[in-house]
């Protein structure tokens, strides 16, 4: 067998701006999802599952084989732009995901969407471990204040073409994720709501996958504590 061909029928070398015009149609697709999920409360199959001490509340629905979770909370004295500047920065964000070794930037597709490296290392926890996602991530500001961050894997072919895959890392899928920030009337404070579709691929079986998602979106809980201790 031919092993070039092999390596070519599994990536896509595509030209600047095809790949352009894909990641600017589908982030934007991304962007409505992530506002219509923001938009619902217990509507549309969503389910509560609980709600933290901490006023976190967690949700849930189904989506195919996967579940889409859901995370929210009030952040009083806190502005969306405060919260997005410490969510979204990417040298910061091993301080509330431990898991992850590694974050750069591939590539700057338009002024507010890049396409980004995510890489998990062997002490990850199980749903991460020796996994790596190749996203994009698009930032949005709406006419009402709120801000919106959609972040999504590229087709697997297309991600193959810009990085190709280590031997020794499995490439999962995230379906899409993101933040919406809302802004409230009362000054400086903010609805903020996570939303994750995760198959991180290989061997874990998809119960396992949508048990370890309910954990993972716990991690606005650990962002709300990093943004209220982080000066404007």
């Amino acid at each position: 067998m031919n092993t070039s061909s092999v390596a070519c029928s599994q990536s896509w070398s595509i030209s600047e701006e095809s790949l352009r015009r894909y990641v600017h149609f589908a982030s934007e697709s991304c962007v409505q999802e992530l506002l219509m999920s923001a938009s619902n409360d217990c509507g549309d199959g969503w389910k509560i599952l609980l709600t933290l001490d901490n006023g976190v509340e967690i949700s849930k629905r189904r989506s195919g084989s996967l579940h889409i979770f859901r995370s929210r909370c009030l952040l009083r004295s806190v502005s969306p732009q405060q919260f997005i500047t410490v969510a979204n920065a990417i040298d910061g964000d091993k301080q509330w995901d431990p898991d992850l070794v590694e974050a750069r930037y591939i590539k700057d597709v338009e002024d507010n969407l890049s396409i980004i490296r995510l890489k998990f290392g062997e002490n990850s926890k199980a749903l991460f471990r020796k996994r790596e996602f190749i996203v994009y991530e698009r930032r949005e500001s709406m006419e009402d204040g709120t801000v919106v961050v959609a972040v999504a894997s590229l087709p697997k072919e297309i991600a193959a073409g810009l990085l190709p895959k280590p031997n020794n890392a499995i490439r999962g899928l995230l379906v899409q994720s993101g933040w919406v920030v809302e802004k409230l009337d009362d000054l400086n404070s903010c609805l903020v709501t996570y939303v994750l579709q995760l198959d991180p691929a290989g061997w874990l079986p998809k119960c396992f996958v949508n048990r370890l998602n309910t954990k993972l979106v716990m991690i606005i809980g650990n962002l709300r504590k990093l943004v209220q201790t982080t000066p404007p």
